[in-house]
């Protein structure tokens, strides 16, 4: 059995998202399955060309977060926050 290492339990959720880089001008889908305050998994077609910090997009909640990869595997990605969300105007 998997141990989970997490500080805080993440709340199950299917949610469109975006992971946005490179000053804004590239950008990938994906759906966030499952997100705490801390951190999320996202599901993506390929973890392949998606660089190791990126903005995370939540389009439903119309915020974006700064976020680092801390495990990747063939499509999902497990990230970390690492600022505060901020609203998307």
């Amino acid at each position: 059995m998997k141990q989970d290492n997490r500080a805080e339990t993440r709340m199950r959720t299917l949610k469109a998202g975006r992971i946005v880089y490179d000053r804004l001008s590239r950008v990938f889908d994906c759906t966030i399955r499952n997100a705490s305050e801390a951190g999320a998994l996202l599901l993506v077609p390929s973890t392949t060309g998606i660089p190791s910090e990126f903005l995370l997009y939540m389009d439903s909640d119309q915020k974006r977060r700064p976020a680092e990869v801390v495990w990747r595997q063939d499509d999902r990605i497990g990230i970390r926050f690492t600022g505060p969300a901020e609203n998307i105007v």
